[in-house]
């Protein structure tokens, strides 16, 4: 080989090794251009300084080149309004904390406007930019981390001086109608509007941001891995969005954890929802966009729900000196347009209300699966089903209507005094095949025989909420009324005090079929109470009486 001449192998393989270093390196830069680190354009992140108009110059700027990820890293935000935007991927770092501003700090987008036609839906579901983080008609969207969004209940009530920053004051806030208005954060209740809500008269104080995410009209979002604490009226809501994946996000909240509103196509998984004074995982179907839509092909699987003190299920103590105990699954009350499709598997509620499906909206609800499911602690009862004609829906021409409710593989431990299991269609239009399999329920009883005695009211136009209008019911286990169609099989129904009232009580059922239905029974309590029941047969089930055809 001569001298200073290196093998053409060699030679090659140190050109290949230079080009491709030269690819990683672009490739490199590449990535660190698509990233947009907010204190490069001006966040503080001390917890003082109002960051969220460094957030947004972050977010434009990589909406400005097509997107990219805006990088929140460990800190503190001092935070109003953040606007999402197409193919914006919001990464939430570990020790990163978005903070709701003081409503006093006027940092909140003003509600839109929604025209001079009434409203049929409340006043939280009406309005999206009064909210933390909202988007509006965005593809592409992702909030994703490890770190945390927080009302703001961290900071005393305060005021702002002249440079921007907190200056501690002690100020009594109050709502147009006198009453007191809680200070944490961008969370404000005391104005929910029933219909119909007029905005020309509503009397919501403007920029007050109420919502920790709102998203309306999105395709493609995703939220993951954050952590929402004291998230408002909703910690998500989330109205008219198609491909919706929420996975493995905690919610320690005030108000509900996250609405599906007209939504299709969602995904929520491993998710832990702690909401003791609302819902905690509500589908809905308003008459927010304008029409009537569906709530379809929704899958939620791997989460759970509670009722414990706020902040409890943070801090590990899961506390229980609250008395309202929410925090459930449930479908409604809003259902104009109705759920069609949905899957439930693999959850767990824990010192809440049980499971709901509530269609009174006009809507349909069909072909409803819930599965292996687990329940300790439940107030009230352990599951509602049900159908009513409140009918907040503009000229509804259609009766609620629900079909084809399969419930299995339930275990219900320590089940208000209410009732077990209720399933209540309308005189016009029962609900139409139910089927429960493989149901555990231990009631704690304590059913006198004044309340074995009772005819429970017709729901109507109420709002389907039983312990406001029917309380407790004449079955400790299962009663049923307006209902075609209804399978009952493997059922163990119990209860820990001694229960004077039936474990099942049937009322205007046609088409029942009962296997191997146990029941504990009070001496001289009749194991099983049938009116007007047609088309009957019970198998394996020796404590039950047929009832007369």
């Amino acid at each position: 080989m001569k001298k200073g001449l290196l093998p053409t192998a060699i030679l090659s393989s140190a050109i290949i090794c230079f080009v491709l270093a030269g690819c990683v390196t672009e490739r490199h830069e590449a990535e660190v251009k698509s990233v947009y680190n907010v204190r490069k354009f001006g966040a503080v992140g001390d917890g003082k300084h109002l960051d969220n108009p460094a957030i947004n110059k972050a977010i434009e700027a990589a909406a400005a080149q097509g997107g990219g990820t805006v990088l929140v890293p460990a800190g503190t935000y001092l935070s109003g309004s953040i606007h999402l935007a197409d193919n914006i991927h919001l990464l939430i770092d570990s020790g990163a904390r978005i903070l709701g501003a003081p409503q006093e700090m006027n940092a909140y987008d003003a509600e839109e406007d929604f025209s001079n036609t009434p409203a049929y839906q409340d006043g939280g579901h009406t309005y999206f930019h009064n909210s933390l983080i909202w988007g509006e008609n965005l593809t592409n969207v992702s909030i994703t981390g490890n770190g945390m969004i927080q009302g703001n209940i961290g900071i005393p009530n305060a005021i702002v001086d002249k440079k921007g920053k907190l200056k501690e004051k002690k100020i009594g806030l109050t709502t147009a109608d006198g009453a007191e208005d809680r200070i944490d954060g961008f969370d404000n209740f005391a104005a929910t509007n029933f219909t119909p809500l007029n905005p020309g008269t509503n009397s919501w104080p403007q920029h007050l941001g109420n919502k920790a995410i709102a998203l309306k009209l999105c395709k493609n979002v995703l939220i993951r891995d954050v952590t929402i604490f004291r998230g408002g009226h909703f910690a998500i809501l989330v109205t008219g969005c198609d491909n919706l994946t929420v996975d493995n996000v905690t919610m320690d909240t005030d108000r509900d954890g996250i609405d599906i509103d007209c939504c299709r196509n969602t995904m929520v998984s491993n998710c832990r929802i702690n909401s003791p004074n609302d819902d905690g995982l509500c589908p809905k179907s308003t008459y927010a966009l304008g029409k009537p839509v569906i709530t379809e092909n929704l899958t939620i699987v791997n989460c759970q729900v509670s009722g414990f003190d706020v902040g409890t299920l943070l801090d590990g103590t899961m506390k229980t000196s609250n008395t309202n105990h929410n925090g459930r699954i449930k479908f409604g009350t809003e259902s104009s347009g109705g759920y069609r499709n949905c899957t439930v598997a693999n959850c767990t509620f824990r010192n809440c209300r049980g499971f709901a499906l509530e269609e009174v909206d006009g809507g349909i609800m069909e072909n409803i699966v819930v599965n292996n499911i687990t329940m300790m602690d439940v107030p009230d009862y352990g599951i509602y089903i049900t159908t009513g004609k409140r009918n907040r829906t503009p000229g509804l021409t259609t009766t609620s209507h629900a079909r084809n409710i399969h419930f299995s593989n339930i275990v219900m431990d320590g089940v208000g005094k209410m009732s077990g299991i209720q399933i209540m269609g309308l005189p016009e239009l029962p609900v139409e095949g139910v089927r429960l399999d493989n149901i555990r329920l231990v009631s704690k009883g304590g059913g006198t025989a004044e309340d074995a005695a009772k005819v429970p009211k017709e729901l109507g136009t109420g709002y389907p909420e039983p312990k406001d209008g029917l309380k407790t019911l004449p079955a400790y286990g299962v009663y049923a009324r307006h209902v075609k169609g209804l399978e009952l099989a493997n059922i163990n129904v119990s209860y820990l005090n001694n229960d004077l009232r039936s474990p099942i009580v049937c009322d205007d059922v046609h088409g029942l079929e009962i296997d191997n239905f146990k029941p504990e029974v009070a001496d001289g309590v009749a194991a099983s109470k049938f009116d007007n029941v047609s088309d009957v047969v019970i198998r394996n089930s020796p404590k039950l009486q047929q009832p007369a055809q």
